[in-house]
């Protein structure tokens, strides 16, 4: 019987399992967030969350663990000296998964896992450029802005200069119906 033994199976054999989780653990590990389906990243996260805690102790046999595991050793070693001395103090919950909407073609859920020290926007309570630089909505009248003799001046003085460099940049092309149906 296999009371109490259920998982993610993904619609895979084992060995096809083993291979895309540890591939996606890798991946996730060099680039710090990947986009991927919602079930897919629920199973990497369960991969890689153990992994992690692994590379707390940097041992010669918690690397030789943790490699069986990812086979890429540019992935054990991204793991073991930039993400395991930053997530030192964290006692789990190492990632973050982001759902993102449905994909276009068999409508997915889709999301984006990522670690969640590695987050500038997360980490430093910085919000992101696009927000901070947003115009606040006004109501009042721009014809005091307009009316002023220096603003006055630069505008129209911008507009030529831009259509003279348009003019100069783009040469004439003569027309034809060579090539057209009639």
């Amino acid at each position: 019987m296999r009371h109490n033994k259920n998982f993610n199976h993904l619609g895979r054999q084992a060995g096809h399992r083993k291979a895309m989780l540890s591939n996606m653990a890798a991946s996730l590990i060099l680039h710090k967030r990947i986009e991927t389906t919602l079930a897919k990243a629920k199973a990497v996260r369960q991969f890689i969350e153990p992994l992690v805690t692994k590379s707390k102790e940097d041992t010669t046999h918690s690397r030789r663990v943790v490699f069986s595991y990812l086979k890429q050793k540019e992935a054990v070693t991204e793991l073991f000296r930039t993400i395991a001395p930053k997530i030192a103090e964290r006692p789990g919950g190492y990632t973050r998964i982001l759902k993102t909407g449905f994909r276009l073609g068999d409508a997915a859920e889709m999301c984006i896992i990522e670690f969640v020290d590695f987050n500038e926007a997360y980490t430093n309570g910085v919000m992101p450029a696009a927000a901070t630089e947003a115009k606040p909505k006004t109501r009042r009248s721009r014809k005091k802005a307009e009316t002023s003799e220096e603003g006055a001046a630069v505008k129209t003085a911008k507009p030529v200069a831009q259509k003279a460099t348009k003019a100069a940049a783009a040469p004439q092309v003569k027309k034809t119906n060579v090539g057209k149906k009639m």
